[in-house]
């Protein structure tokens, strides 16, 4: 995705089950990413806890056969991030229903999900696509680890077949999400299923009895740090805020809090205009230098919870629907934790949460600030059953499947069929996500972000166990510099 303004379109909350990261996500079920995009693989997202393969690496190992009795059905493997919610999460109920209802029954569609945080996600992943014993014939990409992953050669290019694809070229899907899944060589690598926004959730309830006001709309940083201050005096038993801050939760901690206080400066981690990093700059600093007062003055949760893999799913289904948190700076996912079927069913949440613009650093235009990421259903380039994989996902992201999943996960919808649809425009928060989304950001489009993203989450980490902000962008600078070379960095 390349920087600059872009509106998507519209959404928030559920109708299957559970929710999950699409993320770019901290992670608002069983996702993928974050934040990443992730938040969530279907939220971002979104950011869940590490562990091994759930079908895991050897995720397309079972691509040839069917079941006993059965042999001539064709076993289409679909491989996505798995936080530790299993067979409740939102993508395999979405996935076991699209396969129920799908006329093709010459195959069997298997998810294998990878139980892992997101940064392991990918990095088995990517192990996995490798190989043709070992890639699926369908895989969740993160977009901002989509062109890593194509420039890799492994993925697939879907132009062909996407052209002959009425869907893709009557307007359905909205023009400016084709970016995220364009790599840098032009061509698409993928089929975007949703998108996200990020702000502030706070706790009316808590707000009102701390004397805030229960529709707050901070102008600049220092009004979100008074009112976290105002919480730890007068509820000294609340976490007035809490952001990622670790290593463990992988892109949410870049994306979900590191670059919503970048981009909010006024600063961003690549300028296009010379086609290098940044790696010097007060915009850093100032970043930084937030993460640091949050907690120097001890008005986030304890580091033991904030650097812990799910850390986000703590705060999201624990903290925040018990009472127990104030502000989460976070994705547009997080409710579906508390639909019904979700990980944290809480009835009362659409009465008692707000979601406020995060503001830029001093109020300056455009006064707020969010980034977006999102997810898409890839076809890796060892997948054995390429073309049954390509028919099942038009299928599986039609309109009417489409508007379950991301109603179901809580996401914003990349179809603006669906953006239209009443049973879509009626779920909490969806108008206020999608208003987020006019002065929307988004991660570079490069090959070298996510190596640049794991020097990110190393930065804030150490800033939140107690480097200086000056010592932790100077290694930063030092990391990036031996990552992308010294012809592609700039100081400002």
């Amino acid at each position: 995705m390349k920087n600059g303004k872009k509106l998507w379109s519209a959404a928030t909350s559920l109708v299957l089950c559970t929710t999950l990261l699409f993320a770019c996500s901290s992670n608002g079920g069983n996702n993928g990413g974050t934040g990443g995009e992730g938040g969530n693989s279907a939220n971002a997202g979104t950011n869940g806890n590490g562990g091994n393969a759930g079908g895991g690496e050897n995720a397309g190992a079972s691509n040839g056969g069917g079941t006993e009795g059965d042999a001539a059905k064709k076993v289409i493997t679909i491989t996505y991030r798995d936080d530790g919610i299993g067979e409740k999460g939102v993508l395999f109920q979405w996935i076991k229903a699209v396969s129920e209802s799908y006329p093709d029954k010459s195959v069997e569609i298997k998810p294998t999900p990878i139980q892992a945080s997101e940064g392991d996600y990918f990095a088995k992943i990517a192990l996995a696509l490798k190989s043709k014993d070992t890639a699926p014939d369908i895989v969740t990409e993160d977009t901002f680890i989509l062109n890593s992953d194509a420039s890799a050669g492994y993925l697939e290019p879907l132009d062909d077949r996407l052209e002959e694809w009425e869907d893709w070229t009557n307007g359905s899907f909205i023009e400016a999400m084709k970016k995220g899944v364009t790599a840098s060589d032009g061509k698409v690598y993928g089929v975007p299923y949703n998108t996200d926004s990020r702000g502030l959730w706070y706790n009316k309830t808590l707000f009102k009895q701390a004397g805030l006001p229960e529709n707050w709309k901070p102008k600049n940083w220092d009004e979100v740090l008074s009112a976290a201050r105002t919480i730890k005096e007068k509820l000294p038993d609340v976490v007035p805020i809490w952001m990622n801050m670790g290593k463990a939760t992988g892109e949410a901690t870049s994306m979900q809090t590191y670059e919503m206080l970048l981009y909010g400066t006024g600063e961003r981690l690549y300028d296009d205009a010379t086609g290098k990093w940044i790696t010097k700059s007060q915009g850093i600093i100032d970043a930084l230098s937030f993460v640091e007062t949050v907690n120097k003055e001890k008005l986030g949760p304890p580091l033991s919870k904030v650097l812990n893999g799910q850390a986000g799913n703590t705060a999201s289904r624990e903290y925040l629907p018990q009472g127990k948190l104030a502000i989460q700076l976070d994705g547009s996912w997080i409710t579906g934790n508390y639909l019904p079927n979700g990980a944290a069913p809480w009835p009362e949440y659409k009465d008692v949460l707000g979601f406020a613009p995060m503001p830029t650093s001093k109020g300056q235009a455009p006064g707020s600030i969010t980034l977006a990421g999102g997810w898409a259903l890839s076809i890796p380039a060892n997948a054995k059953n390429k073309d049954e994989a390509w028919n099942f996902i038009k299928y599986a992201l039609n309109k009417e499947n489409t508007q379950k999943l991301v109603i179901a996960a809580g996401n914003i919808t990349v179809r603006a069929d669906v953006a239209k649809d009443p049973g879509y425009t009626e779920m909490p928060f969806n108008g206020i996500a999608t208003e987020y989304l006019q002065n929307a950001e988004f991660r570079p489009a490069q090959d070298k972000y996510p190596e640049v993203s794991t020097q990110i989450q190393t930065m804030v980490e150490s800033v939140a166990t107690g480097t200086s902000p000056e010592a932790a962008a100077k290694k930063y600078a030092q990391d990036v510099t031996r990552i992308v070379g010294e012809d592609h960095i700039v100081e400002k």
